[in-house]
């Protein structure tokens, strides 16, 4: 086991596989080869004489000596990422806050939560991306970011089985909703019974590898029909007020909705209970970090307030 010689480049390509969790997307994300960052991961390798990575059909997964060099490549880059802004006159690593968010916290919440944090503590800043639940998760097991807001549904596990736990706090806890146009028959009820749901139009979210369908009722007792597919949670309420169709919506979005939309509840079946959660690894906030978590907790609670 001999780490003397190794580079910086492949302790960077080691934190991107690790995050990415493919070959292809570290690749793509550094501009490099699969076959180059291959050889940085292999050269990697026989420093630690052991695999750092397990490779399976659908990507790669940590080894037990491969979070111990992902914890210790981390440490090491993000030292010489503050000593190099240091030396620029930059503002230390301590001012900058890194967050994740699912795909419609940017419409409310996250905004919010800023223009707060900027309004209390201006010399903080806050840098941001939008992911996936496991795309998240990776990044907060590689460290790029330092908190992580991940939607939760039923039975609510755990977003990853990885060890150590992830520190995880319920921000809110609200039932889903319907969003249907101000000119469809059902917007004229307080509410929406669950079998008028049957023979509805939806819109709703394309499903992928790592993402299911969003937009749909879940365990709606037909096949439903699929009107427009669309990933942004924005664009999907737009077309809602176009009379394009319905879709579901977390209540912390009722804010963001267009003119022509009306959010309902939905009762009569199950509860389909969603939370937001925030995620960060186990160790000590920084203050800035200490104060982003803060004023997300409020803007969570202000978005989710009794429509």
């Amino acid at each position: 086991m001999d780490f003397t010689n190794v580079s910086l480049t492949a302790l960077r390509v080691f934190r991107e596989v690790a995050e990415r969790g493919t070959f292809t997307s570290a690749a793509a994300a550094l501009g490099y080869t699969q076959s180059a960052v291959s050889r940085q991961i292999a050269t990697l390798e026989r420093a630690a004489g052991a695999p750092l990575l397990e490779r399976r059909h659908d990507g790669v997964r940590l080894t037990a000596a491969g979070h111990v060099v992902l914890r210790r490549a981390t440490t090491v880059l993000d030292q010489l990422s503050a000593t190099a802004r240091e030396l620029a006159g930059l503002p230390a690593e301590a001012g900058t806050v890194r967050v994740g968010w699912f795909a419609s916290a940017g419409a409310v919440l996250l905004p919010r939560a800023i223009a707060a944090l900027r309004r209390t503590h201006p010399a903080i800043t806050v840098t941001s991306r939008e992911g996936s639940t496991p795309a998240l998760v990776r990044a907060l097991r590689a460290g790029t970011v330092d908190l992580a807001l991940l939607a939760s549904s039923p039975p609510f596990r755990p977003p990853d089985a990885e060890s150590p736990a992830l520190v995880l706090r319920t921000l809110t806890e609200r039932s889903l909703c319907l969003a249907v146009p101000a000119t469809h028959p059902l917007a004229r009820r307080d509410f929406v019974d669950i079998a008028d749901l049957r023979g509805q139009r939806w819109i709703a979210g394309p499903s992928s590898g790592e993402e299911t369908l969003m937009g749909v009722w879940p365990g709606l007792d037909e096949r439903p029909e699929i009107a427009h597919t669309a990933r942004d949670w924005l664009a999907k309420l737009h077309l809602v007020a176009a009379g394009c169709g319905v879709t579901t919506v977390a209540p912390s979005l009722a804010p963001a909705a267009p003119q022509g939309v009306r959010i309902l509840a939905v009762r009569g079946g199950p509860q389909e209970q969603r939370r937001i959660i925030l995620a960060r690894l186990p160790h000590p906030l920084t203050e800035p970090v200490a104060h982003l978590a803060d004023a997300l907790r409020a803007a969570a609670l202000d978005a989710a307030t009794p429509m």
